[in-house]
């Protein structure tokens, strides 16, 4: 015959197991989630070449005639809106008719813009400005 108490502990110590495993993983993903970049703090201190390293190829770069540099980096592709959804009515069982028999409804998203960051160097090729930029 089996104890009552014995499964009540084993119920437990698989909840208690449960909860220490969604923690963990929890702080796993925390962990891993990604930092936003302090541009403020890098401003007079961070040379063209650090961005590079860090973000790449700049995908648009120009020399002003004082020298200054000013580089763009897209930080998130748009969409373009392309893509269109088809239904016909609410669908079986909510109308008494076939769905031929009801008009389609075409549902399109608008298009997305993309996101950049310009970064503007000196001639000394420090970090003088930032602006985030949408087109």
């Amino acid at each position: 015959m089996k104890s009552s108490a014995r499964t009540v502990a084993c119920a437990w110590a698989t909840v208690a197991a449960c909860v220490v495993l969604t923690l963990g993983l929890c702080v796993f993903l925390t962990g891993c989630a990604s930092t936003k970049i302090d541009w403020n703090s890098r401003i007079g201190n961070y040379t063209f070449d650090q961005a590079v390293t860090e973000l790449g190829p700049p995908d648009k770069y120009a020399t002003l005639t004082d020298g200054t540099g000013v580089a763009e980096w897209m930080t998130r592709r748009g969409y373009s809106g392309g893509s269109v959804g088809f239904m016909y009515g609410h669908g079986y069982p909510y109308h008494g008719y076939p769905y031929y028999l009801y008009p389609p409804y075409y549902l399109a998203e608008p298009p997305s813009p993309d996101y950049f960051i310009r970064l503007t160097f000196g001639p000394d090729g420090k970090l003088q400005a930032y602006k985030r930029v949408v087109r």
